[in-house]
């Protein structure tokens, strides 16, 4: 039984096709054999051969590409389009009345359908997006209780107030935050089989420590390791340390963690007012905070990466690794240099 394209030409793939054109032009052009020799070899009929020469007599061998026929005018035009892309863009597919905050092709394509009546394929709405450049990735997520308005008034008058205290009194500034690390964290991604995730034997002990840093615009460092929960007497601990042998006053910034505003912390920096004065950040905005940088270069960039035998490995490790970092003055300065950071540096 011969196969499709063998009984029917116009199933022979267009770029096979013109160069079955290409050499039964050149056999009869350059080779002399006859038209209706080359149908017969071919299978093709003798007006479709002739119509081959023309094509060539009046194009050359370009002229025997396959055109397309112009299809139909597409069904999305540049109205849907703005709309796509405003709506992709400026909502979530919750104020559209669906139980999930990503958009995918199936949902703006039952949307376009509710709007405009058109029916198209997921597919054609996902060259839509690409063509207006729009690409499926993953997103950062923002806090939804953090106000835009406490954070513009933070960065453009309570900061600016905090700066002319300092200049006023002689003080550094220095930004301040805590985190938690264990044996099991992980991050990073590694070559493997396509489909099959690469299995790496890990410790699954569940120990960790408790992390304090301050980070400061010329790129100083200091730092705590804390075998368990951090409090108010671990804390005050942190700040004795910090503005031991200082010989100018600190102005700390940080978050809004309850043991931050404890009375027993309000009363060691009141005792202590020549040396330090704390101030607050904005609520849930801990991109704000250069020191947050601290944990990602440890957790995500080193301790993640690296094969974690238990809660003494992990202590060596830690060591090592924040007093590097504390070391790296340049590297501790461009966590100033981000665009939500870079505030602190005006």
């Amino acid at each position: 039984m011969k196969d499709d394209w063998l009984l029917d030409g116009r199933k022979i793939p267009d770029q096979a096709m013109y160069y079955i054109r290409k050499l039964a032009v050149h056999a009869i052009r350059d080779n002399g054999f006859s038209p209706e020799l080359i149908a017969d070899v071919f299978d093709f009929s003798r007006s479709a051969i002739y119509d081959w020469l023309e094509s060539y007599d009046k194009g050359g061998y370009l002229a025997l590409e396959s055109r397309q026929a112009p299809g139909a005018e597409p069904v999305i035009n540049v109205l849907m389009d703005a709309w796509l892309k405003k709506t992709v863009l400026n909502s979530t597919p919750v104020d559209h009345g669906y139980d999930t905050v990503l958009w995918t092709r199936d949902i703006l394509t039952e949307l376009l359908n509710k709007e405009f009546g058109v029916s198209v394929s997921p597919v054609t709405v996902g060259v839509h997006l690409k063509k207006m450049g729009l690409t499926y990735q993953k997103p950062d997520y923002r806090d939804e209780q953090a106000k835009d308005s406490d954070i513009e008034f933070f960065i453009n008058e309570k900061f600016p107030r905090i700066q002319r205290l300092a200049d006023k009194i002689g003080a550094d500034f220095g930004f301040e935050d805590e985190a938690g690390i264990g044996v099991m964290t992980r991050s990073g991604k590694t070559w493997g089989v396509a489909g099959h995730h690469p299995e790496i034997p890990v410790s699954m002990e569940r120990h960790g420590y408790n992390m304090l840093s301050i980070v400061t615009p010329e790129g100083i460092m200091q730092y705590n390791i804390v075998d368990g929960k951090i409090n108010s007497d671990k804390y005050i601990e942190f700040l004795g340390q910090i503005i031991e042998n200082r010989q100018r006053p600190l102005i700390l910034m940080t978050d809004h963690a309850k043991f931050h505003k404890s009375e027993k912390v309000r009363h060691f920096v009141r005792a202590n007012r020549s040396k330090i004065r704390v101030f607050f950040l904005p609520k849930r905005s801990p991109k704000f905070n250069p020191d947050e940088q601290v944990w990602n270069e440890i957790k995500n960039n080193k301790i993640g990466k690296q094969p974690i035998k238990n809660k003494i490995d992990l202590r060596k490790r830690l060591d090592s690794e924040l007093k590097s970092l504390q070391e790296n003055t340049d590297r501790v300065k461009s966590f100033f240099n981000l665009p939500d950071t870079k505030y602190a540096l005006a």
